[in-house]
């Protein structure tokens, strides 16, 4: 009896084992270079700052953190876009947690569908921040492997 006992626990041990490894696995990392959004020279003063995110997908759960620094005026708000083409600006669909301060941090944590997954995947997702002076977007971050 004692033997089957055992013998269970070590099975139970590895299948446990095996489940954290699968799930640590599944885990996708992801790098955020935040930096000005490239516009005109009239714009200059304007936009302005710095900062880097991380974000992990797990499964479909993305989770987004970071900082930024810099700015010329407080961020007001911060979202995911999703480009076209890396290096391609599009439509904005999730919203992030933003300091409302020259600097501060970003953060988000969303349930993705399947296709905004693969675009995750493609690298046709970023980040932009948003500013009092630049409405139409401070600084930006393409989410990256």
């Amino acid at each position: 009896m004692r033997v089957l006992c055992k013998r269970s626990v070590i099975v139970l041990g590895a299948v446990l084992l095996m489940t954290i490894s699968a799930a640590a696995q599944s885990e996708e990392k992801f790098k955020i270079r935040i930096t000005p959004v490239p516009l005109d020279g009239s714009m200059r003063a304007a936009v302005a700052g710095f900062g880097s995110a991380t974000a992990t997908l797990s499964g479909n759960k993305l989770n987004i953190s970071g900082t930024f620094d810099g700015m010329p005026s407080a961020a007001t708000t911060a979202k995911i876009h999703r480009g076209l083409a890396t290096g391609v600006r599009g439509s904005p669909f999730l919203d992030l947690t933003v300091t409302k301060a020259p600097k501060g941090t970003v953060s988000g944590s969303f349930d993705l569908t399947p296709e905004q997954v693969q675009y995750l995947k493609q690298g046709k997702l970023y980040i932009q921040i948003q500013s009092e002076k630049a409405p139409d977007g401070t600084l930006w971050g393409w989410i990256l492997k």
